[in-house]
């Protein structure tokens, strides 16, 4: 996903290939994350000749925010999960979120 979050455009998976060089991936492995990517409504894919290129559906913070919703929806108490979120935040996020607020 950062990979695809990172690009200025849809990548094929040979580009996604090309980034991440240094971890020696077979294309047919990164075919196989995009493919489980798009299954899971993350990414979507165009035709492109005979490759397709893929994309992010949603920005990384989006998508962020959206676990931080799963996490709260998952706990009882969303009071002091919040709480105790906001609790472990240091001093300058605090005050930004202050600022969020309004």
């Amino acid at each position: 996903m950062e990979t695809l979050w990172s690009a200025d455009e849809p990548a094929t998976a040979r580009d996604v290939q090309e980034i991440l060089a240094d971890r020696s991936l077979a294309t047919t492995t990164v075919l196989t994350v995009l493919s489980r990517l798009e299954r899971k409504g993350l990414v979507t894919r165009e035709r492109a000749g005979r490759a397709y290129r893929y994309c992010s559906v949603a920005s990384r913070e989006d998508h962020v925010a959206d676990l931080m919703r799963d996490a709260l929806d998952a706990a009882p108490d969303r009071e002091a999960v919040l709480a105790r979120f906001l609790g472990s935040m240091p001093a300058a996020e605090r005050a930004a979120v202050r600022d969020l607020l309004g």
